[in-house]
């Protein structure tokens, strides 16, 4: 497999991927591990990810550019999101033990009630490319805290970043064969899906997730996915200083080239402040340099599938065709890289696929509202339901904005966050169970119901 830059075109590394045979053997050798590696300490499983989180420190830098150079993130964006994961590791460290502590719930007279709990088995994470360390973590981290065995497979565009979790977890004690990694691509991970395992986690889109989802049916297996979003958010005629709240919109549409699962894919704007926020919010777009995600100054890097340009390409000219104007942007830069840049599009609406479907990269389309009424219709009107933000400094009326609308996670003031200790779920097209926060840890154990006489 040839692993490609998507800033420059050009070849980084091949890579040998597995096959067939190579993909039972490895998920054998995680299921005859799975009872030793359950039967260590929960405290020796934690001693290891610590020290797995001291050794990701370390290798920082590495890990990050060849994050960026696979990827087309921006340098500082790969620093800070192997920075940003080890607020996950200290989460999931901190919290394992006392979440599966047995909890004696009751006492029925000579018998007590208590709540234990059991690893699944064996557990494939299909990990995503956008944040391969992020989203990965929410799977196998737990996984194998609670005595999993993972069968691990990142995604084809971001490799080099899974075999650098690979070895750092290796070289912190995790056993070659209760942390195994796969490579390929779809093909690969079809494969996977025919083996028996315990669970599968899987982030990636909702067509994927679907099909795997449908590969699964009748085996009974337990099935986490996050599948994306189109994520709306609402600026309310209070939202305040208007050049911040632009600010931070512009941020959450351009992070990470807006190749979030959480990023900002819709704006509503209430149609007092509508042509003044939209001025500032150009100037603030404006600002996001695009170039080179090794420079420093670049904030835009490059898209990460190349295929991905004429899709974004074509969602412009859908909204140009149904009446939206074109502010900023709006087709792929000419010349080597796959390079899109910031693209602003007012005068949406819901008959455009930029309002409806899934874009996954740095445009945004807005359309102006006259009421809460209205901005809660439309924020609604859409088959995914991961996140929804409300700027509103009033946080009584913003509270109750955001508990109308039908999503796993509201954000008001901000967007586009995450925090692992709160639950990370979709409803709708956006996704089934939760990872992070308890229930994330819950998420890989079997309950099991004690009943103890004496």
């Amino acid at each position: 497999m040839q692993i490609m830059n998507p800033a420059t075109g050009e070849l980084i590394r091949t890579i040998e991927t597995d096959d067939g045979v190579s993909v039972r053997d490895k998920f054998a050798v995680a299921r005859e591990a799975q009872p030793a590696w359950a039967a260590r300490s929960l405290s020796e499983r934690v001693a290891m990810i610590k020290k797995f989180s001291d050794l990701l420190k370390r290798d920082v830098e590495i890990v990050a550019r060849d994050m960026s150079l696979e990827m087309g993130k921006p340098l500082q964006q790969a620093r800070n999101e192997v920075n940003g994961s080890l607020n996950k590791i200290r989460f999931f460290a901190e919290e394992i033990e006392k979440t599966l502590a047995p909890e004696k719930v009751r006492q029925d007279g000579n018998t007590e009630e208590i709540l234990a709990f059991d690893p699944l088995g064996v557990v494939l994470n299909i990990s995503a490319w956008n944040y391969p360390i992020l989203v990965g973590f929410n799977v196998f981290l737990p996984a194998l805290l609670c005595g999993n065995t993972v069968v691990y497979k990142p995604s084809e565009f971001s490799t080099l970043t899974g075999l650098h979790l690979t070895r750092l977890l290796h070289e912190a004690g995790v056993p070659q064969n209760a942390f195994v990694s796969v490579v390929g691509e779809g093909d690969i991970g079809a494969q996977l899906l025919q083996l028996p395992f315990d669970c599968v986690g899987f982030t990636g889109s909702y067509a994927t997730g679907k099909k795997i989802s449908e590969t699964l049916a009748g085996r009974m297996t337990r099935l986490i996915m996050e599948l994306g979003g189109k994520d709306p958010l609402y600026v309310t005629e209070e939202c305040g200083d208007l050049e911040a709240v632009a600010d931070a919109v512009a941020e959450g549409v351009l992070y990470n080239n807006g190749q979030s699962c959480c990023a900002v894919e819709r704006v509503y704007v209430h149609e007092k402040i509508h042509d003044a926020f939209v001025e500032q919010l150009k100037a603030k777009m404006q600002a996001w340099k695009m170039g080179d995600p090794l420079d420093a100054a670049t904030l835009c890097g490059a898209i990460t599938r190349g295929n991905h340009l004429s899709f974004l390409k074509a969602q412009v000219d859908d909204a140009i065709a149904k009446g939206a104007q074109l502010v900023l942007g709006g087709k792929p830069q000419e010349g080597k890289g796959n390079f899109f840049p910031p693209t602003l599009l007012l005068n949406a609406s819901h008959s455009m696929d930029l309002m409806r479907e899934e874009t996954f990269g740095p445009l945004i389309g807005v359309m102006k509202v006259k009421n809460d009424t209205q901005a809660i219709e439309l924020m609604n009107d859409s088959d995914y339901g991961l996140t929804s933000s409300v700027y509103c400094r009033n946080l009584e009326r913003g509270k109750k904005l955001l508990a109308e609308v039908n999503t796993g996670t509201g954000y008001l003031n901000c967007c586009d966050r995450v925090s692992a200790w709160l639950p990370w779920s979709g409803r709708g097209h956006s996704g089934v169970g939760s990872t992070l926060s308890k229930l994330g840890i819950f998420a890989f154990c079997h309950a099991k119901a004690l009943h103890i006489r004496s």
